[in-house]
């Protein structure tokens, strides 16, 4: 999570470039709150906000407030939620999500991480979101995995040899932030369950599809996201993995036929060309993201 930190980052295109989380996942997680018996709507806490893409979309609750420890990402944040109009409901803070000495014992409703939690130390987050929990709150935390292109099952290899690949001259693979990143590819599993006692219920839903075909349960993709060629490379240029690449091998960004990343985005265009029979297809023509997306929720007791 370091790397989002930096003053480097280009938090203006991570904004724009990534996916946006669908009306069918807050309905999903607001449906799991209201079913607990004297459910409340007053406060929402929205941790590793990041520039609050998930924090705006909390407005069933009166009071909200986004946690992350980048001042880029706050500003972002901040900025947005002013331009919406909401900055009388939402404020953020600087500060790391498992010290949350600015929140009252009891006084959330529900807490949600998108796309951060596999950042967190559970040991610690585990017990002080029971703390700022009232009973009967709720905890909800997603991340989604490495992309695929719906129309393309075929160019999977090639994605997963280019995300996760060890190839030190065309692969990003070696410079993900451990063990977050595994952690994230593996669907959160590695995040432990909810302690008995502090929470009565846990449990993980599979928004995976047919891409990861072991794991329980798996419900139907329901991220994704429509866009043209030009706006894949664009969100290839977001992975904080090709950041550092960049910072370790600065040359790179010389080569004549292009850097890292737009090498292997005209790879996925000649697998498709060749595949399809056709010629490359254009840097306008749409093209279909989707991302595999896996869910902790968890009830305050």
């Amino acid at each position: 999570m370091a790397t989002f930190a930096k003053t480097t980052f280009n938090t203006a295109r991570y904004a724009s470039a990534r996916p946006t989380y669908p009306r069918q996942l807050f309905d999903f997680v607001f449906q799991h709150h209201e079913r607990t018996p004297g459910a409340r709507w007053d406060t929402a806490v929205d941790l590793g906000c990041g520039t609050g893409q998930a924090t705006i979309e909390l407005t069933p609750f009166k009071n909200i407030v986004g946690v992350d420890p980048s001042a880029g990402m706050i500003e972002k944040a901040t900025q947005g939620v002013q331009a919406l109009g909401l900055a009388d409901r939402v404020r953020f803070v600087q500060s790391a999500a498992e010290s949350l000495a600015f929140v009252e014992d009891g006084s959330v409703d529900l807490v949600v991480s998108a796309q951060a939690a596999h950042w967190f130390d559970w040991a610690t987050l585990w017990p002080e979101a029971a703390r700022i929990l009232r009973s009967g709150g709720t905890l909800a935390a997603w991340g989604y995995s490495e992309f695929r292109l719906a129309r393309y099952p075929f160019a999977t290899p090639l994605i997963h040899a280019y995300a996760q690949g060890a190839d030190p001259r065309d692969s990003i693979g070696p410079h993900w932030e451990q063990p977050g990143r595994t952690i994230l590819d593996n669907h959160l599993q590695a995040i432990p369950d909810a302690p008995r006692g502090a929470f009565s219920a846990c449990e993980r839903v599979y928004f995976t599809g047919t891409h990861h075909a072991g794991l329980p349960a798996p419900r139907p993709v329901i991220l994704r996201k429509r866009t043209t060629w030009a706006g894949l490379m664009e969100y290839l240029r977001t992975f904080s993995a090709l950041h550092t690449f960049q910072e370790r091998n600065p040359e790179d960004a010389g080569r004549a036929d292009g850097d890292v990343a737009l090498r292997f985005w005209r790879r996925l265009k000649e697998e498709v060309a060749a595949r399809e029979g056709r010629g490359l297809p254009g840097d306008e023509e749409e093209v279909e993201v989707e991302w595999p997306m896996a869910l902790i929720l968890a009830t305050r007791a």
